[in-house]
């Protein structure tokens, strides 16, 4: 997959508080992954037994899009090979990591695009582990598809308009300069 940047989000097969919080992020377990090849609007679907296709093709992308994926996608994925080299970060557009740099704090993907795009998501991590552990892979496939749509909108809408929007603790509305 050379040439093309992709939108990607996975969810866990467990929660923090199981490894003993989150200072274990490489040990949650990937239960499924999604990427969305952003030229072709193509969505690609991985589960554990995939993982090492999944890296492959992070690795050979020129652009990988995601939202706190730095600190917690690409660490869950440790165990199953990915190391996250320098060249792969310096490919790699974290949305939260730019909000956090511009802000000093974390804004959530739900508050940004339900202000910036209109559009709520559909469940949580909470869900995803919930429907993983009653055997519903598909709907775990299908929220993370939707997460990586929303990332992929609210990127796109960041970079033709040099900014996104959210609500602060007392729901007023603000802009925020992007420049990815």
């Amino acid at each position: 997959m050379t040439g093309i940047t992709l939108v990607f989000d996975l969810e866990t097969k467990r929660l923090a508080q199981e490894v003993g919080g989150w200072s274990n992020i490489d040990k949650l377990g990937l239960a499924a992954a999604v990427l969305l090849v952003v030229e072709t609007d193509e969505t690609h679907r991985f589960v554990e037994q995939d993982a090492e296709e999944l890296i492959d093709q992070l690795l050979k992308a020129d652009q990988v899009v995601g939202f706190n994926i730095v600190r917690f996608d690409y660490q869950v994925l440790r165990p199953y090979g990915l190391t996250p080299v320098p060249d792969l970060i310096g490919r790699t557009v974290d949305l939260l990591d730019h909000i956090y740099q511009s802000l000093g704090y974390r804004i959530s993907l739900d508050n940004l695009a339900e202000a910036t795009l209109g559009e709520r998501k559909s469940a949580d991590g909470l869900a995803a582990v919930k429907w993983y552990r009653e055997g519903k892979l598909d709907q775990v496939l299908d929220y993370c598809e939707q997460d990586v749509r929303i990332t992929h909108r609210l990127w796109e809408y960041g970079r033709q308009n040099g900014q996104i929007k959210y609500r602060d603790r007392e729901f007023g509305l603000h802009t925020l300069p992007v420049s990815w």
